[in-house]
């Protein structure tokens, strides 16, 4: 590290001496330079050139070549700028060779120059040999990566490798393993119903093409999936067959073990619908899903990746409402009333979102 600054340093010397050098030849001229009418002269031939190719009429190149000659005689009467430099350019220099001086200095006080170098490669190899609890979410993530890659056909790694890519916030990445794992293990449901879910995520709620395609094929693939079919009769009632859609609601209700947890989220659902029009964000709403541990767990990472990068870069209102609402939506109410506190005071001035905000923090929290 050391060998750079010192090579810097020199860099920059010899870039503001050659600045310098040039500076002296311009200013050791004896006369100005007068390049105004070598200008207008170019501009005249130009002028004669377009006319001689017929690309120009008689009079307008009279127009033209008289505008020019104005133009030129204009400028002739007009003083000649001459450009000079300073009398003194050691100044400058010496500021040249001090920066990079001074930055070397506070690096040597401050940094650390006898630190090797850590590539990510060195970086991965003491991160697989450290015990995952004493990894930070974007090391695990890295872990669950290089052992995804030793065995790309295992459709587990990219269960877990999204996982921990949700941990971090990173749902693309999580989303992406996914549909990996699908193309490895395209008969293994619970991998197309996390990817359902994170496509559901992505879209705050919203049933996207994407998102309905992979609960098809969950319920292809394991007809008893209940928040595939909550989610397929959803998309039914959005689409306008709101009987066929409350049909499959109902025998859904019917499948469900009385000790499930989610029937109660079903049947809200359907009184909802039965008792008016409901808005299409209220028709799939996100915690009916009947999420799993795993799922879960996903979820809670995304948020958590969502509140870090809030933390970093904190004027976006957009993603506090999504962070108010995440909460609510998880129950979790101290972190939820935390979050609204922090973005109602960034937002005092803008009512727009700070509705926005009063309305996720209202969201009903998942059962």
């Amino acid at each position: 590290m050391i060998a750079f600054w010192v090579a810097a340093g020199l860099i920059s010397a010899a870039a503001a001496i050659l600045i310098l050098l040039r500076a002296a030849q311009a200013a050791a001229r004896t006369a100005p330079v007068d390049t105004t009418s070598v200008f207008y002269r170019r501009q005249l031939a130009e002028i004669g050139d377009l006319a001689d190719r017929g690309l120009l009429g008689a009079d307008e190149r009279k127009t033209a070549e008289a505008e020019a000659g104005r133009r030129m005689l204009s400028a002739a009467d007009a003083p000649v700028e001459v450009w000079s430099t300073s009398p003194s350019r050691v100044p400058v220099l010496i500021v040249a060779l001090a920066a990079p001086a001074l930055a070397l200095g506070l690096y040597l006080m401050l940094g650390s120059p006898g630190l090797a170098d850590q590539g990510f490669k060195t970086r991965l190899a003491k991160w697989l040999e450290t015990p995952p609890q004493a990894l930070q979410p974007a090391e695990i993530a890295a872990v669950v990566a290089a052992k995804v890659k030793d065995h790309p056909g295992d459709a587990d790694g990219y269960k877990y490798l999204a996982l921990s890519r949700g941990g971090t916030g990173d749902l693309l990445g999580a989303i992406q393993a996914l549909r990996r794992g699908v193309r490895v293990a395209p008969n293994r449901a619970d991998l197309w119903e996390m990817l359902g879910d994170a496509e559901l995520y992505r879209a705050n709620g919203e049933q996207t093409a994407a998102a309905l395609d992979a609960f098809r094929h969950v319920v292809s693939l394991d007809p008893t999936s209940a928040a595939a079919r909550f989610q397929l009769a959803a998309a039914k009632i959005r689409n306008g067959d709101r009987a066929g859609g409350l049909a499959e609601w109902r025998t859904l209700l019917a499948d469900m073990p009385a000790s499930d947890p989610r029937r109660a989220n079903v049947q809200s659902a359907i009184a909802e619908i039965e008792g008016g029009p409901a808005p299409a964000a209220a028709v799939a709403p996100a915690a009916p899903q009947g999420l799993s541990s795993d799922q879960l767990t996903a979820v809670r990472g995304m948020v958590a990746g969502l509140a870090q990068r809030l933390a970093a870069n904190p004027d976006d209102p957009t993603g506090w409402v999504q962070l108010v609402k995440a909460y609510a939506v998880l129950g979790d109410a101290a972190r939820r009333d935390a979050a609204l506190k922090t973005a109602r005071a960034r937002y005092a001035g803008k009512p727009a979102v700070l509705d926005s905000l009063t309305q996720a923090a209202a969201t009903e929290p998942m059962k």
